[in-house]
């Protein structure tokens, strides 16, 4: 249940109208005309409310909610209370993120710009834009149709915002073109200067950062991460890519479609990242590599070598899987020999 102070309070819906949305089908056709009137948790639900179960283990929260309805997948249909109406999906989450957005569309301000924002006489801005206040716009930039800016953001000379891409509080973009319907959290950086630096006995001389920062469609950027523009080419941000909070993405990396880093990744330049790669919590990845198309690697794992398409790896440094978790096991075997040895 949403907090109404920060969430505009729901309309209500019948279980056909929200079956029809989500694509998940009534498990008892009567149940058609059933109305909730929010979503809720298993454990908090009450009659007027649609909750969902994916995960087994929360099994004995569902034999017991006291939800109207409920989102599940029909190898759990015999765990479900008596009264319980049901709704069956093979993919009860997304059918569940499906429906809470029908209860919760994003609330988009109405067209505005601030008085109080700063946009440079040359720069374009398109229809039903809103430019929160103390935005700075620079010369040049291009904000296409229904852009969203809000206050102190600042996007730099030359910037190009597709239509409907959203960028938050405090965020910083420069040398970049981001694609339509991207989302910029607050506080993230785009297109500073990569560390790219020569070294001399007299001391570092900087590498002037020549290129820029390219993002595609639908991609979302997570609060306070950092992406560096190219030394000479781009860095590149596929379409469909989803970066948490708190990443690093150093100059000219490559990042293919659809992936997804979690909060603390960091990316050395000029690494090159397939389609569909997942890199888990705090994942460190050296300059130059190649990870592959659908590759995964595990949390907190130091990649310091190219990784094949399709491959699951993890440890430091990074390995293959199986072979990591033969090693563990391996080891700990010998520590215990070891103990054994000189209790012995």
């Amino acid at each position: 249940m949403a907090d109404p102070r920060f969430f505009v309070s729901p309309a209500s819906y019948s279980l056909a109208q929200i079956a029809g949305k989500i694509g998940a089908e009534l498990h008892v056709s009567s149940d058609a005309d059933f109305v909730v009137s929010d979503v809720a948790a298993l454990d908090v639900a009450n009659a007027e409310h649609l909750s969902f179960l994916d995960n087994k283990k929360y099994k004995d929260q569902f034999s017991v909610t006291k939800a109207g309805a409920c989102i599940v997948h029909p190898d759990m249909i015999e765990f479900a209370p008596e009264g319980l109406r049901l709704l069956l999906s093979p993919t009860p989450y997304k059918a569940y993120a499906l429906a809470a957005q029908v209860f919760y569309p994003e609330q988009r301000p109405e067209p505005f710009i601030s008085s109080l924002a700063s946009v440079h006489p040359s720069a374009k801005i398109g229809d039903g834009c809103f430019v929160g206040d103390f935005v700075t716009v620079g010369a040049g930039a291009e904000l296409g149709s229904g852009v969203w800016v809000e206050s102190h953001a600042a996007i730099g000379a030359g910037v190009i915002l597709a239509d409907g891409v959203r960028v938050g509080n405090h965020a910083t973009i420069s040398h970049a073109i981001v694609g339509r319907g991207s989302r910029i959290y607050p506080g993230v950086r785009i297109g500073q200067d990569g560390f790219g630096f020569a070294i001399d006995p007299s001391g570092f001389v900087k590498v002037p950062q020549l290129g820029r920062v390219v993002i595609g469609d639908m991609v979302e950027i997570g609060a306070n991460s950092t992406i560096d523009r190219g030394a000479s080419g781009d860095t590149v941000i596929g379409s469909g890519s989803w970066i948490d909070n708190l990443v690093q993405i150093g100059h000219n990396v490559k990042i293919g479609r659809g992936c997804i880093l979690v909060s603390q990744v960091g990316i050395a330049g000029s690494t090159e990242i397939g389609d569909f790669v997942v890199l888990a919590g705090q994942v460190g990845v050296a300059g130059h590599l190649k990870i592959g198309s659908m590759a995964k690697v595990a949390a907190k794992s130091g990649v310091t070598k190219n990784i094949p398409a399709k491959e699951e790896w993890m440890g430091y440094p990074a390995m293959p899987m199986k072979k990591y978790l033969r090693q563990s096991v391996y080891l700990s075997k010998a520590v215990e020999r070891k103990k054994e040895g000189t209790n012995s």
